[in-house]
């Protein structure tokens, strides 16, 4: 399925306007091992590696895509194991959308640094892009 420019442009500031929504902190990045659940909202069994802050306005938007403003660093992983997908939470912590993650420069929308993580160690975020639709 493909769609036109100015639908993908629609679709990427509604993401980004939800990712935006609520006023309990700032929209978060909770990246995971495993593989990415079949649907939002399935109970998650995979570990939680590492959360992040995004800033408040998440992102610009261009031609359909969301470049993520810049994420900050987990200055100390929850836990320890290899980068598999991660979620990102609204300002009230409600899911917004999963994302593959990798290790920098493996394709994942999501790519950070280092790829396998150990416990207690810090966690840089190096790429974050969303295309909606193609």
């Amino acid at each position: 399925m493909k769609f036109e420019t100015a639908l993908r442009t629609t679709m990427a500031n509604e993401i980004l306007a939800r990712l935006q929504a609520g006023t309990a902190a700032l929209p978060k990045i909770q990246c995971y091992d495993g593989a990415i659940p079949s649907n939002i909202g399935d109970a998650i069994a995979d570990n939680l590696l590492f959360e992040m802050e995004m800033s408040s306005t998440v992102g610009t938007v261009t031609d359909g895509v969301i470049t993520f403003d810049p994420i900050s660093d987990d200055a100390s992983a929850n836990n320890a194991g290899a980068v598999g997908w991660a979620r990102l939470l609204n300002r009230d912590g409600v899911e917004i959308i999963y994302l593959t993650a990798s290790a920098q420069g493996l394709g994942g929308e999501l790519q950070v640094n280092p790829g396998t993580i150990a416990a207690g160690e810090t966690v840089s975020a190096t790429l974050g892009i969303i295309r909606a639709g193609a």
